[in-house]
């Protein structure tokens, strides 16, 4: 396929941007599951005019449908899409690009999806959807899953759906609350999994940032101490990445900290952790969760997370070496390769 698709490049270039036109608009389509026109303009920068022209177009070869709420693929749409997608990503370059962080980085599976999200929010719809297909893939019945917070998780979580593997599945927070909004804590995407796929819940309900003192004493109580033994004994972590001092940041810390995690330049941060650029740990935050043992001895650990900004700080992560499974866009990926 690959030698076919670079003839047709030489060939018939006009019809391979066509074809990317046509596929991209049928993606976003598919990431919103409903859409106005106007919206969509707005969205690939075209005019609603010039847009039109090519709805009207995939509208006849009956790949969508309208109507007065907006629109949204039909079957043949979505049958057309996922036979595409080989094809389309070897167009756009993703496949090299998976290729070279894949063995760059000695993961086991990488997927990249066009884009930035740090840009647009329908590549981080996009990053959600591949999450969500990667864990319907790995999934297994009777399986505890962790599944930290953040707005990456919450889309992850929006692009599940029920299906048999999932059966006796409990989700749980990987982490305590961050303190940041209801929606994108782990507590509230562990619960929206589990309603999404027909699974159990538990819930962990303290605080992410301990100090030692609270974090002894709760550590004690025989309610808290059983939930987290259910956390450590998951067979799937499901996580995103942050930048260090963002992350610092959000979880309100201390200037002195701040300034020690400066100096150890810490570059990423995730479950509580704080890695180098060579995916050292130099900080450890006392929460309250999985521990970075317990990710060593996880089945399998997905991670995504995507963005130009976040790129050096993915390649951090990785370089920790316990990730099987990396979702990320093509604007992190680029950024990572600066970093091999």
């Amino acid at each position: 396929m690959r030698e076919i698709l670079d003839i047709q490049k030489k060939l018939l270039p006009d019809l391979v941007e066509v074809m990317q036109k046509r596929y991209t608009i049928l993606h976003l389509i598919m990431i919103s599951r409903l859409i106005g026109r106007r919206t969509l303009a707005s969205a690939l920068n075209m005019t609603e005019r010039v847009l039109r022209g090519e709805i009207d177009f995939l509208k006849a070869q009956g790949l969508l449908e309208t109507d007065n709420l907006g629109m949204r693929l039909t079957d043949s749409g979505l049958q057309v899409l996922e036979e595409m997608e080989p094809m389309i990503k070897h167009l756009f370059g993703l496949t090299d690009l998976e290729d070279r962080i894949q063995q760059g980085f000695n993961i086991a599976q990488v997927v990249v999806v066009p884009g930035d999200s740090d840009l647009s929010p329908f590549v981080k719809k996009e990053l959600g959807r591949s999450g969500a297909a990667i864990l319907r893939k790995l999934v297994a019945k009777n399986g505890v899953i962790a599944v930290t917070g953040g707005s990456t998780m919450a889309e992850v979580a929006n692009h599940l759906r029920p299906i048999p593997q999932f059966k006796g599945s409990l989700f749980v927070p990987a982490r305590g609350g961050l303190g940041e909004s209801l929606e994108l804590q782990a507590n509230t995407i562990a619960s929206n999994m589990a309603k999404k796929t027909g699974c159990q819940y538990r819930l962990l309900h303290v605080p992410d940032h301990l100090g030692e003192d609270a974090y002894q004493s709760l550590i004690q109580d025989p309610n808290i101490n059983e939930m987290l033994q259910v956390i450590r004994t998951s067979r799937i972590v499901i996580h995103g990445i942050g930048e260090a001092l963002v992350m610092a940041r959000r979880r309100k810390v201390d200037s002195d900290t701040v300034k020690s995690l400066q100096q150890d330049g810490a570059l990423a941060e995730a479950f509580g952790y704080y890695f180098d650029q060579q995916g050292l740990v130099v900080h450890k935050m006392p929460t309250m969760g999985i521990r970075l043992e317990d990710i060593q001895q996880t089945e399998t650990v997905i991670a995504v997370a995507g963005g130009k900004s976040k790129g050096e700080s993915i390649a951090a992560v990785m370089r920790f070496g316990h990730d099987d499974v990396l979702v990320t866009d093509e604007a992190a990926a680029r950024e990572m390769l600066k970093h091999l």
